[in-house]
């Protein structure tokens, strides 16, 4: 079964979240960014959300993880709770 490491940051506005994808891919580190700006208790370990399978995230958030491009700040993405970048740390058929 296909398996998936991802960290992510999530944020209340579609706004916010352009905003730090831009200063992520400008060189703010994603780890720090995702501590000081995700509404995720996740943020506290740099947004990392461990490994989990299909159908284990929201929709939205699993069609990202389980098709988007490995080691690129993907979002936003909209879900129930907010908005989130994601980036895809790991993935296996």
């Amino acid at each position: 079964m296909a398996q998936a490491e991802a960290r992510h940051i999530l944020v209340p506005t579609e706004e916010a979240c352009i905003e730090l994808k831009t200063k992520i891919e400008g060189g703010l580190d994603f780890a720090a960014a995702a501590a000081e700006h995700s509404k995720c208790p996740s943020g506290r370990s740099g947004g990392a959300l461990g490994s989990f399978g299909p159908g284990q995230m929201v929709k939205e958030f699993d069609e990202v993880v389980f098709s988007g491009e490995i080691g690129k700040v993907l979002g936003p993405v909209k879900t129930q709770f907010g908005y989130h970048l994601i980036e895809i740390t790991k993935r296996t058929a």
